[in-house]
């Protein structure tokens, strides 16, 4: 069988949840392949999947909408991204593209990223089975729907109904997100052991702290000032800590970095999170559901999108703390350079207290008891084999 996962732009955190479907898909010795924008090739290469690039928007009309995302209100900064950025903008430079794959390929299965939209119009033009893979909670897809509405409606009458129709699979658990998704389906991915990490502490056993913020983040402004604002939370701290920048982001603008903390582009979570104490995160949902699958309390410091509500939601389920970083002026967000001390004192608390701990493992336990990715692609209607 051919499977097609369709991703938009967004990096890691939209390309992730498809991947599991893929390694399960290859397992099984389904054909897969990837399209997405070109920027996702090395990433998806790197995992070992063929990959075709379709189209995406010039960077100064993506860059225009992303610098404004963490500074507007939260309504004008959802219609911004999920209106005009992937509803209209992603989808029209992504069709011609993915048309042509399609008609290449022909797949019998198409897995998307919710923000990607070229998929889910040829998938009905063709009736072409489709689901839609889950990058946040299910309330805020349901809201990116509506949000983009306008613009969807433009590129085909009824794709509204039909995307709010479609197998919705996520590996948020129901007690942290309940859906509006009448056909949700949730799933879990079994942990492998990883690897270990480098002993970049030189024998350390101080508690680890894993901070990161996600790929977007290295492509805006506010970069610097927030990763410098996350070493002073951690610059007296005993524990050791490991702080990725992603890619993008150039490290030698930092400055002194602590002997303590260890800075790098990129490592694999999972190998991270084997190890960690604590995850200090901008409440990304990939970074999120990693640590909470790995019963990993956190600290959120959300900066902008759906970032804010899993934030609420880890500090009302008790698996982590939340810092706000933000201050409101004219109705508009900004950095507050003084919130390092309060980040400070949300991690003293998280790492001083077992409940967190304790909570963030009964959550992983939720996860753990859902049907595996294998079991989710058999039984969707072209995954039977």
């Amino acid at each position: 069988m051919r499977i097609l996962a369709a991703c938009s732009l967004g990096g890691a955190g939209h390309f992730n949840p498809l991947a599991a479907f893929l390694r399960a898909a290859r397992r099984r010795g389904d054909e897969v392949l990837t399209v997405g924008p070109p920027a996702l090739r090395e990433m998806v290469e790197s995992a070992g999947f063929a990959f075709r690039a379709g189209g995406e928007p010039p960077e100064e009309q993506v860059a225009a909408i992303r610098e404004r995302l963490p500074v507007v209100p939260a309504a004008e900064a959802s219609v911004l991204g999920n209106r005009e950025l992937f509803g209209r903008l992603a989808t029209v430079a992504m069709l011609a593209g993915m048309e042509e794959a399609w008609g290449d390929w022909a797949p019998d299965l198409v897995l998307r990223d919710p923000a990607e939209y070229a998929s889910a119009v040829l998938a009905a033009r063709t009736r072409t089975p489709i689901a839609q893979v889950a990058i946040s909670l299910a309330e805020a897809e349901a809201g990116s729907i509506a949000a983009a509405a306008p613009a969807l409606e433009e590129h085909r009458q009824g794709l509204v109904s039909e995307l709010r129709a479609q197998p919705y699979l996520t590996r948020f658990p129901a007690s942290f997100d309940p859906s509006p998704f009448a056909d949700t389906v949730r799933f879990h991915e079994p942990r492998e052991t990883p690897a270990s990490l480098p002993d970049w502490w030189r024998g350390s056993d101080a508690p680890l702290i894993y901070m990161t913020f996600g790929t977007v983040l290295g492509y805006m402004s506010i970069a610097t000032e927030t990763y410098r604002m996350a070493l002073q939370a951690v610059h007296r701290t005993s524990a050791r800590v490991l702080l990725t920048v992603g890619r993008r982001f150039d490290a030698s603008t930092l400055g002194p970095v602590p002997a303590h903390v260890h800075v790098e582009p990129w490592v694999d979570q999972e190998r991270v999170l084997e190890h960690a104490d604590l995850v200090v995160c901008h409440g990304g949902s990939g970074t999120t559901l990693a640590a909470l699958a790995a019963g990993v309390p956190l600290v959120t410091v959300p900066l902008f999108a759906d970032q804010f509500e899993n934030a609420r939601r880890i500090a009302a389920t008790r698996a982590g703390r939340v810092a706000e970083t933000h201050i409101r002026t004219g109705g508009t967000r900004s950095i507050k350079a003084a919130a390092a001390p309060h980040i400070t004192r949300s991690i003293e608390d998280v790492l001083g207290d077992v409940t967190y701990r304790h909570r963030a493992r009964g959550i992983a336990a939720e996860m753990a008891a859902t049907p595996t990715v294998e079991e989710v692609l058999t039984s969707l209607p072209s995954g039977r084999r």
